[in-house]
């Protein structure tokens, strides 16, 4: 995990363009009733806007408050991989609600009704696109970019299980 501001900017890069990007896709594909090429296609349009502001909330807003509350349910002594999961799902539950917001005032008729419809749709993609797949995968690039001691080894084998 970042160890610094740069890594911390890195980290949220990709983490939030990796996100956005799935769930863009997701959207579009429930619009369209398909996914296929131009599915992906035109989920970039939207990307260029979407990411910047995902990083932007998640990085100076979201992020400082999801940690405080995920340390209400968690210790620091906890381990680092359960603290880790605490954290993703409350930036989940900040930031689904506030990127639906946004996308609803910007590519459908904005109404209470509409945000909370979308909203629902997405939820239970978010949570399970971060645990399952996007929070892994980024996890993975981050550490083959930042290799640290031992890991610059060790950066693609799994860890080692205790008996």
């Amino acid at each position: 995990m970042p160890k610094n501001k740069l890594e911390d900017v890195v980290f949220t890069a990709i983490m939030a363009t990796v996100m956005v990007y799935g769930m863009i896709v997701y959207n579009v594909a429930l619009n369209t009733g398909k996914v296929d090429g131009t599915t992906f296609l035109a989920a970039t349009h939207e990307l260029i806007f979407m990411a910047p502001t995902a990083f932007i909330l998640e990085f100076f807003i979201v992020g400082k408050i999801a940690a405080k509350l995920a340390f209400t349910v968690m210790k620091p002594t906890d381990k680092p991989q359960f603290i880790t999961y605490a954290i993703s799902i409350c930036i989940c539950c900040i930031m689904c609600p506030t990127m639906s917001l946004i996308a609803t005032c910007l590519f459908k008729t904005p109404s209470f009704g509409t945000w909370v419809q979308t909203w629902a749709l997405n939820f239970p993609m978010a949570i399970c696109y971060q645990m399952f797949y996007c929070g892994p995968f980024v996890r993975l690039i981050f550490r083959l970019i930042f290799r640290r001691g031992k890991n610059k080894e060790n950066a693609m084998q799994p860890p080692h299980e205790e008996a």
